[in-house]
């Protein structure tokens, strides 16, 4: 299949104060991304374990992203922060499962940035899209 013909599958987890009204805000503001994004609501983007990264992305998912509130802005406080200290462990994971790092990004994303999160996941496709689909798509 050509890289021009294929469509990515991203799971995008979003917290709930911030990042999932940002997304609703880009919905009812009728601003174009792309339809290939499945988005998950959590409350916050602290609570995305490592493993549910690596489980997307061993089971069909081509690309997972984690939106959350911007630092300073957690509804629960330090939860962002927990987010961004995970990261360096799902990259290790990513390398151990021999895959690229560009197959998964961190973003903060407001409630009032839905022409941003409309921006992040017409990027953040793209860049799945020129990496083609995972080694693990059955």
């Amino acid at each position: 299949m050509a890289n021009e013909e294929y469509e990515p599958l991203i799971i995008a987890f979003c917290c709930n104060w911030c990042s999932y009204a940002g997304a609703d805000l880009a919905g009812v503001s009728r601003l174009q991304y792309p339809p290939n994004m499945r988005v998950v609501r959590v409350m916050c983007s602290g609570m995305v374990h490592p493993n549910l990264v690596i489980d997307a992305l061993t089971k069909g998912a081509d690309g997972v992203i984690i939106c959350g509130c911007h630092i300073g802005d957690c509804h629960y406080i330090e939860g962002n922060l927990k987010a961004e200290s995970r990261k360096e462990a799902i990259e290790l994971l990513l390398e151990d499962f021999g895959l690229e790092p560009e197959r998964f990004r961190l973003e903060w994303v407001s409630a009032s940035e839905g022409p941003r999160f409309a921006e992040v996941m017409r990027d953040m496709t793209e860049a799945v899209r020129a990496l083609g689909p995972s080694p693990y798509k059955v």
